[in-house]
């Protein structure tokens, strides 16, 4: 039952969102082995400037032995 919750800066339609949602679900189901009506996707919108605190410092920092793909800026 895999979950998965993307984190992203306001702006996009709830169109854009629910279509990422089902792709995601879509590349989970079929590289992890499992049906798409397993798969959940939750999306949180964080404001660029609470973006640092709220994802960075809790969830990328602390976590960063865990990620497969690690994102291309950093805060030091």
């Amino acid at each position: 039952m895999p979950h998965v919750e993307i984190n992203c800066f306001p702006g996009r339609s709830d169109e854009q969102k629910k279509a990422c949602a089902e792709k995601i679900a879509d590349v989970i189901a079929e590289t992890l082995g499992c049906k798409t009506s397993s798969v959940s996707v939750a999306i949180k919108e964080i404001a660029e400037e609470d973006w640092k605190e709220l994802v960075w410092d809790k969830k990328i920092a602390p976590e960063k032995e865990k990620l497969y793909k690690e994102p291309g800026y950093s805060y030091k």
